[in-house]
């Protein structure tokens, strides 16, 4: 992939970047702005070189419609603040409003345009709708940078099909990202252990079934812990659980065995009688169970403290860590606790530490972590995961390619 270093002088040149500015908003307040920090080593870069910098971005699922709940205003604002600018903000995707503030930019000046998920194109399946948006985006600039990781295992307009319409080069952040990434799934330094949470076991199986050849252990909590656990012949209650993968779960327990790989499994967990999310509390006592004696009319809703200090035994030995996912319903303080276990153990550790984004990123901000207590904290949850599945992702391919 080409990077920015690559483009040659920029002043004065019309450059359209994707970023990824899909942050967490309390009404207007933006709750946590580590994706916009990560962003700001390339536009610092752009504006300093005196490009005419034009950013795309979304934020949330507006499902191709105008919705004022999922506009990019506080994120301009922010983005401005942060880099010291002032950043022009237009109320349109590719309208007449982005197109005028566009025509106007001077050298080193910014524009971010409002959300690109407003476009019902923009996330089609229509190669040939996708392509008919993707050159209005094209008309913004004479060259393209990709730079929002956490979007490029999408095929989307602004993501993949605009970038075989301009010279393209990766961003600082899409670089460090492969960079990282690259390190831990081909040469990580071992032991390397592998941290899985979060409520889908769908989600994590085929990152698994890549990691089962490269890790030395993956240590598996969350919501996704019971479906294992029921493969082991566990009572599991009223745990979430995905009765259509104890079959391929068990087949990677055995795989892990026949290979000498361990899958760290919860020996107690949390339980109650459900949760109120909405009111972030538990329902009914929370007790401490052994693993293979959950209740059947109890949830696991969190790990145990045995299994904290297992896990965090675990991490401790490591030289590399790759962590993804809570270990229960992290947003509930009586199910935390697991999480807030791990979080200190990856912190901790003397292991190169990679927190593969979503919510484990938020997670350990929310906690008081600062992003330098770890190795590499990625900005793409889902684009993490594909990579370390293996797969070929969409945005990254099409870089290659130009």
């Amino acid at each position: 992939m080409k990077s920015i270093a690559d483009l040659g002088d920029l002043i004065g040149k019309r450059v359209v970047i994707r970023c990824d500015f899909n942050v967490p908003l309390d009404g207007q307040t933006i709750t946590d702005d580590g994706r916009i920090k990560a962003a700001l080593p390339t536009l610092k870069k752009l504006h300093e070189a005196g490009a005419h910098t034009t950013v795309m971005a979304h934020l949330g699922r507006p499902k191709g419609e105008v919705n004022p709940k999922f506009s990019l205003a506080p994120v301009a604002k922010r983005l401005g603040e942060l880099l010291g600018v002032d950043v022009k903000f237009a109320s349109d995707v590719v309208g007449e409003s982005a197109n005028e503030l566009n025509k106007s930019l001077k050298d080193g000046e910014v524009l971010l345009v409002e959300n690109v998920r407003y476009e019902p194109a923009e996330q089609s399946k229509d190669d040939a709708e996708r392509a008919e948006l993707a050159k209005k985006y094209a008309a913004f600039g004479d060259i393209f940078v990709s730079d929002g990781f956490g979007v490029v295992h999408r095929k989307q307009a602004s993501v993949y099909d605009v970038a075989k319409l301009l010279p393209a080069a990766a961003g600082e952040l899409v670089g460090k990202e492969v960079e990282v990434l690259s390190k831990v799934t081909e040469n990580p330094e071992r032991p390397f252990v592998v941290v899985l949470g979060g409520a889908k076991v769908a989600d994590k199986l085929a990152v698994i079934s890549n990691l089962l050849k490269i890790a030395d252990t993956i240590i598996v909590g969350g919501g996704m812990a019971y479906t294992f656990l029921k493969a082991k012949g566990y009572e599991v209650g009223k745990s979430i659980l995905d009765e259509t993968k104890i079959t391929e779960v068990t087949g990677y327990l055995q795989a892990a065995e026949n290979e000498g790989k361990k899958i760290l499994l919860p020996v107690d967990v949390r339980v109650a009688d459900g949760m109120d999310f909405d009111a972030k509390k538990a329902l009914g006592d929370v007790t401490v169970v052994p693993s293979d004696q959950i209740p059947a009319d109890k949830e696991g809703l969190d790990i145990g403290p045995e299994t904290a200090k297992l896990f965090s035994e675990a991490i401790a030995e490591a030289k590399t860590v790759f962590w993804n996912g809570p270990m229960g319903v992290a947003e509930i303080d009586a199910f935390a606790e697991g999480t807030r276990a791990v979080a200190k153990a990856v912190a901790g550790s003397d292991a190169f530490s990679v927190i593969g984004g979503g919510d484990s990123a938020a997670i350990v901000r929310e906690l008081g972590y600062s992003d330098d207590q770890f190795g590499w904290i990625s900005t793409g949850g889902g684009a993490s995961l594909e990579y370390l599945e293996g797969k070929k992702l969409p945005g990254l391919s099409v870089l290659e390619e130009n």
